[in-house]
């Protein structure tokens, strides 16, 4: 195919992609995510490839690698069009026998089958199991369906319309002028106006201007934009050309992490399609605009998705944080007014253009527009991608899509908004998820990381560890995170090691706000709000670990001791063999016993104990 020169060019090669396209044509497709790729996915697409040439069916049966579907707890996951008949937990043996009976036959194979674990029910098609039916897809809607190492694929879903219809159709002040309508707020954590920020860099002085999208995602537990980039990269790509263009910008960049290496093949293999096809470099379209593109691998530093960090970066220096103003918008990459915006931000961005600001300004709440894509990790029963509408609550994110707590176990808390972020209780279930209802709880959106926690969770320890993360991630520029990163760190370590001492509540309270109000760059400001929430809602176990030298959840091991409960214990043995210390003794058909002085308290008796007969004290 030769380069597209024209709007009527672009549009005359969709047709003749979906001209070639036989919709009731079997087509396998096999989930491509790192999520899968880590559960032998690659195997599985291996595998039908080579039973369809045994059969004889490779001109007749598609087979496509795709994206992250999102459900990525019930990995590999397989979809047949086009039925969208629904098969996870895919291995290679089924492979032959979905060709014959599923493939072949037309038949279901019920053993594959997703089963809901609340009803018992089976079911067969993709949009009806509760994971999928309960979200608003449109960031991700696409990811299950293309392959994202070819450019015909998204040409097919209706990919650079929008890039056409705003070089065509719009002038860069209408462009600006319908994202800011759209309601559209940065996806990266702040939530500034999308719209008004192009509007700022655009009216910025200079000639020379740069657009980056952030993709430095660092959260723990948090990978939806890796995902985005993996399974849908030329959609981020359209929406970086079109904002390029608003702001008047000739040159861009994706900060990413190396660390990603599937992400980095996609968007860089996409960039090279994008420039050979027409939709990047000199005169893109025919309409006269230029624009060049960059994949810059970052080296892991989480500070680095602070924008000045990550501008430093860009420009070879080390990634530190500057003071603001001047803010990028007005002076940022080599000095130049440069816009920076999210993964999630910049894929948004064709589908407004596309179905216009109102339609996308109807979906979310009032201050709050459109869906946000979340990760929802942690001690709940579906992990995976999530997007939902703007104000859905995190009772419906947990339990409606999530399908409630592991084992069976009770809600504590969710961790929003990563380590920057704060845990909401039990009592704020029903809490509307926008940008000032989660900074009113004491949390923050973030760029969509969502970990949930049982009752089996120190909270205590819980805000350890994410203060244990920014202070190791801090770049030590400034004095209030440097140092108060880890004198916080100490006196909680302290607490959960037993030598927790009246005030310490107090001294967090106090440092917390100095370093909020002290710190550089939003990484020291918003460092402390694991401490502040927890101290918040969950203030009775500070207060247990200090004074009754106690850890109400069973987790901090020198405030702890295990023991065998008699009357739940069969003498069946497992907690014995399984002791790593020997601390474990008893005859078999009879209740065992735990040496307190040999314990180690590591745990591994609770583990394998399925008869709730070991206790803590």
């Amino acid at each position: 195919m030769a380069k597209i020169s024209s709007r009527a060019e672009l549009e005359s090669w969709r047709e003749s992609i979906l001209a070639g396209r036989d919709l009731s044509k079997p087509c396998i497709t096999v989930c491509g995510g790192t999520g899968c790729r880590a559960l032998a996915s690659e195997g599985v697409s291996t595998a039908f490839g080579e039973e369809l040439r045994r059969a004889g069916l490779e001109a007749k049966v598609d087979l496509r690698m795709t994206g992250c579907h999102g459900f990525c707890e019930r990995g590999p996951i397989v979809v047949i069009f086009p039925e969208r008949i629904f098969y996870p937990g895919v291995t290679s043996n089924d492979i032959p026998e979905i060709i014959c009976k599923t493939i072949v036959g037309g038949e279901v194979i019920e053993r594959l089958l997703y089963e809901d674990p609340l009803t018992g029910e089976k079911i067969v098609h993709e949009p009806a199991v509760p994971f999928y039916r309960e979200q608003q897809r449109i960031l991700m809607k696409d990811n299950g369906l293309i392959d994202p190492k070819k450019i015909e694929d998204y040409i097919a879903v209706g990919g650079y319309k929008a890039l056409a219809k705003a070089l065509f159709e719009m002038t860069p002040e209408e462009i600006i002028e319908e994202v800011k309508r759209s309601g559209l707020r940065g996806r990266g954590g702040a939530g500034f106006p999308t719209g008004r920020k192009w509007e700022i860099c655009r009216r910025a002085k200079g000639e020379v201007k740069y657009v980056i999208c952030n993709a430095d995602e660092g959260d723990p537990g948090a990978y939806q934009d890796r995902s985005l980039v993996e399974g849908n990269p030329h959609s981020i790509l359209e929406g970086i050309i079109i904002g390029a263009h608003a702001i008047g910008a000739h040159e861009g960049f994706i900060y990413i992490r190396n660390e990603y290496p599937l992400a980095v093949e996609h968007i860089s293999l996409a960039a090279q399609q994008a420039e050979e096809y027409g939709f990047l470099g000199e005169d893109i379209l025919g309409s006269g605009f230029d624009f060049t593109f960059k994949v810059h691998r970052g080296s892991g530093a989480f500070v680095c998705g602070e924008e000045t960090a990550l501008m430093a970066s860009v420009e070879g220096r080390v990634g530190e944080p500057r003071r603001r103003p001047p803010y990028p918008a007005q002076e940022g990459l080599w000095g130049r007014p440069t816009n920076i915006n999210n993964v999630k931000t910049w894929a948004t961005v064709r589908h407004i253009i596309n179905n216009g600001a109102e339609w996308y300004s109807g979906i979310g709440t009032e201050t709050s527009k459109g869906t946000m894509v979340f990760s929802l990790v942690g001690k709940v029963n579906n992990t995976g991608l999530v997007e939902v509408p703007m104000g859905a609550t995190l009772r419906h994110l947990i339990y409606d899509i999530g399908g409630g707590i592991r084992g069976g176990k009770k809600f504590k808390a969710v961790q929003t908004g990563g380590p920057s972020g704060g845990c909401i209780p039990e009592s704020l279930l029903d809490l509307p998820i926008d940008y000032e209802r989660l900074t009113e709880a004491g949390s923050m959106m973030g760029s969509g990381g969502m970990i949930v926690m049982d009752e089996d969770t120190c909270m205590v320890d819980m805000a350890r560890y994410f203060l244990g993360f920014s202070t190791d991630e801090s770049c030590g520029k400034c004095t209030a995170c440097r140092e108060g990163g880890k004198r916080m760190y100490a006196i909680l370590d302290d607490m959960t090691h037993g030598r927790g001492r009246e005030g310490d509540i107090e001294l967090l309270q106090e440092l917390s706000e100095a370093m909020k109000d002290g710190a550089l760059c939003a990484l020291g400001g918003t460092a402390p709000n694991p401490v502040l929430t927890t101290m918040r809602y969950f203030r009775d176990e500070y207060e247990a670990h200090i004074r009754e030298k106690r850890c109400p959840a069973g987790v901090c091991k020198d405030l702890i001791s295990f023991y065998i409960i008699p009357e739940n214990c069969p003498g069946c043995g497992l907690c014995l063999r399984a002791c790593p210390e020997g601390a474990i003794s008893g005859e078999k058909g009879k209740p065992h016993v735990i040496d307190p002085d040999e314990c180690i308290r590591c745990g591994i008796c609770r583990e394998v104990c399925n008869l709730d007969a070991i206790g803590v004290r």
